[in-house]
């Protein structure tokens, strides 16, 4: 595998910035996500109201040592994660990732939490990352790419089997008008942040999520790779602020 960065077919999505160069998270919305989805089943969308849910992609490499050889250089995780991990299983339905087409099935479909993947290897390469959600939130995707970075910068000193390559992008996927069964669904979920309600808006009666993971904040605190996620404090405050919404809008 070639240790170049090697394009994918075309990219019908949004791309970012890796998070060393982005001045502010964007702000994405599902592909194709228009007003011709949203009328489908008007009586049952909320106008005006919109939900974001912070989502952390990246990778995390670490380099084998004495164990590396030629082919085999850097073990390597590639992830999305929620922003302060949460588990995003109540919004995400499947994350698809597109490796190196020199990998043994490149095309690598994840369906449950925690949304990753992980691999061997010598080169750096880009990675398409399809992200799918349930039916009660988007029929559409979100395609996200990341370059999977094995070497450390110069400035960060030499090669070391103990501390990881890591490249994190923090954004906020966005649903604009969404349905009221996805809003009650979520309602008191830490994952999702409600930044704009219409006022006097009454929230849904909360509804179950039988078939869907119901994890909370932290759900990942006991990820082996836990000690080096980013830690995005924008993310944290955004959720804090969402909570106390909801909290007011019920009492």
């Amino acid at each position: 595998m070639p240790h170049t960065t090697t394009p994918l077919p075309s990219k019908t999505g949004i791309q970012l910035e890796d998070v060393e160069s982005a001045a502010k998270p964007q702000r994405i919305k599902p592909t194709d996500y228009t007003d011709n989805n949203i009328n489908q089943d008007e009586n049952k969308r909320l106008k005006d109201v919109e939900i974001s849910v912070p989502v952390v992609y990246g990778t995390m490499a670490f380099y084998l040592g004495k164990k590396a050889n030629e082919l085999q250089s850097h073990k390597w995780t590639v992830y999305v994660r929620g922003a302060t991990n949460e588990d995003l299983g109540v919004v995400i339905k499947q994350v698809v990732f597109q490796l190196h087409p020199s990998f043994d099935n490149p095309i690598r479909v994840v369906e449950s939490p925690p949304f990753e993947l992980s691999e061997c290897g010598w080169g750096e390469f880009e990675i398409c990352i399809s992200i799918l959600f349930h039916d009660d939130v988007c029929d559409k995707h979100v395609d996200l790419f990341h370059l999977l970075k094995l070497y450390p910068d110069a400035e960060s000193g030499p090669q070391s089997t103990k501390k990881p390559v890591v490249v994190e992008t923090y954004n906020e996927i966005v649903f604009p008008d969404p349905s009221e069964n996805f809003l009650a669904r979520v309602l008191n979920h830490p994952a999702v942040y409600v930044p704009r309600l219409p006022a006097g808006f009454n929230f849904p009666a909360p509804v179950p999520s039988p078939n869907m993971n119901v994890k909370g904040k932290d759900d990942t605190k006991n990820h082996p790779l836990n000690h080096w996620f980013i830690n995005f404090s924008e993310a944290d405050e955004l959720l804090k602020l969402a909570s106390a919404r909801q909290q007011i809008s019920l009492s």
